[in-house]
């Protein structure tokens, strides 16, 4: 068994990570409360939404080349993963995840997936009023009335299913199990064994960060612009 004093500090979320949680935060609450009070906010709901697309093609982007326990390889919750950790919770066994445990990175996935067919079917919807999406005169008519049912009906009630059920999980971690999942989080760091890998986190890293989200705003900007 690992001694608290052979625990270190470990970078585990670098701030590349970290800023893209909070901006996503921020882009999903601003985005479920523009579209609930619409009226002249919508125009803001539909900069929210370019904002989130940009931000989930970082996450994929970042999925791949990004700090060690951001990447998807590191926390990618196969079947087999699933299970050990269903039974080992059933039989009481505490294992500390590093990065995302399994039922995490399962939310992670979905969330990543939700939001994506959120934002897209925005993109094609048409209230038939006074708003339409930047691709509701590239589809055909069937497109669009699939596409609003799901953006209006279907979409936001999962969305915001699992953002309870994330605000829900991460609180009975911390109360019920004592793992704080949201510290680390906000400030990298979790203590662990000395030889546990880091994830790359220098100015750098940071800045070639910024220059992929500035690239991926570039690529909204012409997907936005299609029509």
């Amino acid at each position: 068994m690992t001694t608290s004093s052979a625990l270190r500090p470990i970078r585990v979320w670098d701030l590349p990570t970290r800023v893209f949680h909070v901006l996503l935060i921020t882009a999903v609450s601003g985005l479920i409360i523009t579209g609930e009070i619409g009226g002249s906010l919508m125009k803001f709901h539909y900069w929210f939404g370019y904002g989130v697309l940009s931000l989930l093609f970082f996450r994929v982007i970042w999925g791949i080349w990004g700090g060690h326990w951001s990447r998807f390889v590191n926390f990618l919750p196969t079947p087999s993963k699933v299970r050990a950790y269903l039974a080992d919770s059933r039989q009481g066994v505490q294992r500390v995840s590093i990065g995302h445990n399994p039922l995490g990175a399962l939310s992670v996935f979905a969330m990543l997936v939700v939001l994506s067919l959120q934002v897209f079917s925005g993109l094609m919807s048409d209230d038939e009023i006074s708003n339409a999406g930047p691709w509701a005169s590239l589809v055909s008519s069937t497109w669009v009335s699939f596409a609003t049912n799901f953006h209006t009906e279907i979409g936001k009630v999962i969305l915001i299913s699992i953002l309870v059920l994330h605000l829900v999980s991460v609180l009975y971690y911390k109360y019920f199990k004592h793992e704080d999942l949201l510290t680390p989080m906000v400030n990298g760091d979790k203590h662990l064994p000395s030889d546990t890998p880091g994830s790359r986190d220098s100015t750098t890293s940071r800045l070639f960060a910024l220059g992929v989200w500035l690239g991926c705003a570039y690529a909204v900007y012409k997907l936005v612009n299609l029509a």
